[in-house]
C-alpha cells in the first residue's frame, strides 16, 4: 500500500490556521473583562453627574478626591489616577503654605556708628546733645530730691544710738613664737558679755532666748578654737580662752566633753603660767563646782593670794555646799568690807541668809558682773 504524502504547502497551511484560531480565542478571553470594566466605568461616570468622581485601579480600589469635580471628568487608567492625586496633593500643600505662612515684618536698619580713636592734635566732633528739662529733678550731687520726684513718698529715717566698738585683740597662736597669731576680738567680746550669766553654776539668763543663743555660739566658738588649743605647742592665751568657753558649755549642759576639754586646757595653761590668778581661779572653780571641793580649794586659795577677788566668792560657795554656812557668811561679809563698790556680794549674802545654796543664782539682777 502506498503512502500518500500530503504536499508540504498543505501542512504549513494547517499549522497557520491552528495558530490563528488560538490567537482569536485568546483575544476573546481577554476582551471580556476589559469590556466589562469599560461598561462599569462608563455607567459610573454617566450616573454620577453631581457626585465626586472615582477611579478604579488594577487592584479594584476606589480612589476619590475630596471636593466636588465636574461630572465630565473620567479617569480610566492607574497612571491617570496617580497623576491626579499628586496634582491634588501639590495644590493642597501650596494652599496650606499660603495659609500658614508666617508674617514677616521688615524692620528698618539702624544707623551704624563707627568709633574712631582720635589721634594727637585732632578734634573729635560729637553729635549735638539732646536738651532735657531738669527743672523738677535734682540731678546734681547734694540736691534734696524729696521736694521733686519723691514729693508724695514717705522718706525712711534712721537713727543710731549706743554705738560700741569691739577692740582688736591679737594673741600668739603658739608658745615662744610671734609669727603665727590669732584674732580673738569677737571671741573676747562674747566671753565678756556671756561670762556674768554662764561662768558659774547655775547659769542665769534674763530669758530662754538668750540662753539658747549663748549655747549655740559656744558650740561654734569651741569648734573654731579647739584645733589651736589641742596643738602641743598652743600658747597660754589660746588655752585660757578655750578653757573659759568649755567651762561655760559645761554649765549650760552641753555635755561631758566640754567638762573634760575645759579641765585639760586649764591644766596646761597653769603649767605654762603657774602664777596666773585667773588660771588658778578657773581651775579651782571648775573642780569645786563639779564636786571636788578639796581638790579645788588649793587652786582657789592660790588665786586669792594672787589678788583675784572672785576666787574668794567661789570659796564661799564651796563652804556653803560643804554645810559650812556660817563660814560662808563670814567670808562674804569680810569680802564686802574689802570691796564696798561690788554690787554682787550684798546679793550673795542675802541669798545665804535666806537659806539658798547657790550664791551665783542672781536671776533677779543679771546686770551685775563678777569682779576680778
Amino acid at each position: 500500500m502506498k503512502t500518500i504524502n500530503q504536499p508540504t504547502s498543505l501542512k504549513k497551511s494547517h499549522k497557520i490556521a491552528t495558530v490563528t484560531a488560538l490567537a482569536a480565542a485568546c483575544s476573546m478571553m481577554f476582551a471580556v473583562p476589559a469590556t466589562a470594566a469599560d461598561d462599569t466605568s462608563a455607567s459610573a461616570v454617566t450616573t454620577a453627574t453631581s457626585t465626586v468622581p472615582s477611579a478604579i485601579d488594577s487592584s479594584k480600589r476606589v480612589v476619590r478626591r475630596a471636593g466636588s469635580v465636574s461630572s465630565a471628568t473620567a479617569v480610566s487608567t492607574p497612571e491617570t489616577v496617580d497623576t491626579a492625586i499628586e496634582g491634588t496633593a501639590s495644590v493642597d500643600a501650596a494652599a496650606d503654605d499660603i495659609a500658614y505662612a508666617p508674617k514677616v515684618t521688615v524692620l528698618k536698619p539702624l544707623p551704624i556708628v563707627f568709633a574712631q580713636k582720635p589721634t594727637k592734635g585732632s578734634t573729635v566732633q560729637s553729635a549735638p546733645a539732646t536738651s532735657v528739662n531738669n527743672a523738677n529733678v535734682g540731678t546734681q550731687a547734694g540736691n534734696d530730691i524729696r521736694n521733686s520726684q519723691l514729693g508724695n513718698i514717705p522718706v525712711p529715717q534712721a537713727s543710731i544710738a549706743n554705738v560700741s566698738f569691739v577692740p582688736t585683740i591679737i594673741v600668739a597662736q603658739k608658745r615662744n613664737s610671734d609669727i603665727e597669731k590669732l584674732d580673738v576680738s569677737l571671741l573676747d567680746d562674747f566671753i565678756k558679755d556671756t561670762s556674768p550669766h554662764a561662768r558659774h553654776y547655775p547659769p542665769n539668763f534674763p530669758n530662754r532666748t538668750q540662753r539658747h543663743t549663748a549655747r549655740e555660739k559656744i558650740k561654734v566658738l569651741t569648734d573654731w578654737i579647739e584645733p589651736y588649743a589641742s596643738a602641743s605647742d598652743a600658747s597660754y592665751d589660746v588655752l585660757l580662752r578655750a578653757a573659759k568657753l568649755n567651762g561655760m558649755g559645761r554649765n549650760l549642759d552641753l555635755g561631758s566633753d566640754y567638762t573634760v576639754r575645759g579641765g585639760k586646757h586649764i591644766d596646761r595653761a597653769i603649767k605654762i603660767n603657774p602664777n596666773s590668778g585667773e588660771a588658778n581661779f578657773l581651775y579651782g572653780m571648775m573642780l569645786s563646782e563639779g564636786g571636788g571641793f578639796k581638790e579645788g580649794q588649793k587652786y582657789l586659795d592660790r588665786a586669792v593670794a594672787l589678788g583675784y577677788t572672785e576666787a574668794e566668792q567661789s570659796l564661799a560657795q564651796s563652804d556653803l555646799l560643804s554645810d559650812r554656812r556660817s563660814q560662808a557668811l563670814d567670808r562674804l561679809r569680810r569680802l564686802e568690807k574689802q570691796n564696798p563698790d561690788n554690787v554682787i556680794i550684798p546679793q550673795q549674802i542675802k541669798l545665804v541668809e535666806d537659806g539658798k545654796y547657790y550664791i551665783w543664782d542672781l536671776s533677779t539682777n543679771t546686770s551685775a558682773k563678777p569682779a576680778t
